[in-house]
């Protein structure tokens, strides 16, 4: 960093953040696929289920929408800590942005 200005020092320091605030947003998006597995795999063990002892659809489809529910609060996590890292940065001030 011989010869760099403090302007040029800044920009830096602040391209570094955003890049990881990016990356970390990234990896917190990720966290939906999860879910998504997770649900589908409940969903078709519940219609085994059902297809098996149809008597027991009721406690089986209301066991599969809790756990569905509680899949995805995981997902909307993930989903709100990406958009926190976007745009709620505490960093940047900082640096000067």
């Amino acid at each position: 960093m011989e010869g760099w200005t403090y302007e040029q020092t800044m920009l830096i320091a602040q391209a570094i953040v955003l890049c990881g605030q990016g990356i970390g947003a990234g990896l917190a998006l990720i966290a939906g696929i999860g879910p998504g597995i997770g649900e589908g795999f409940a969903v078709g063990k519940a219609i085994e289920t059902i297809g098996r002892q149809p008597e027991a659809k009721s406690d089986a489809r209301n066991t599969m929408y809790v756990g569905c529910a509680i899949a995805e609060s995981t997902g909307i996590y993930g989903l709100f800590i990406g958009m926190a890292l976007l745009f709620f940065n505490p960093f940047l001030k900082y640096l000067g942005a």
